[in-house]
């Protein structure tokens, strides 16, 4: 069972491979946030929620990847596994490279 610490780790380290930097997002006075914002080439900008393996979002968390959503942010939500990241940082290197 992978940890979420451990995937958080993997996921930073991969993004940084393809460029980019992933963020440790805080953000005070609004809970559920997303844990990691990723900053790619070209301005681009996605939130990526991190699990424990077979954790899921709670309600608020959904909520507010639902309102980023809306603002137009790709939300990776419930991302638990080193497989998901690489499926992740897969589609997120395409996108950089046919920008």
């Amino acid at each position: 069972m992978e940890s979420e610490k451990k995937t958080e780790q993997y996921l930073t380290k991969e993004i940084k491979k393809i460029g980019g930097r992933a963020y440790k997002f805080l953000s005070p006075g609004a809970s559920g946030v997303p844990d990691r914002l990723v900053c790619l080439p070209g301005g681009r900008a996605v939130f990526v929620e991190l699990k424990s393996e077979s954790r899921k979002s709670t309600a608020l968390q959904k909520h507010r990847q639902e309102e980023l959503s809306a603002l137009g942010f790709a939300v990776f939500a419930d991302i638990d596994t080193k497989s998901k990241v690489d499926a992740i940082v897969r589609t997120l290197k395409d996108e950089i490279h046919t920008a």
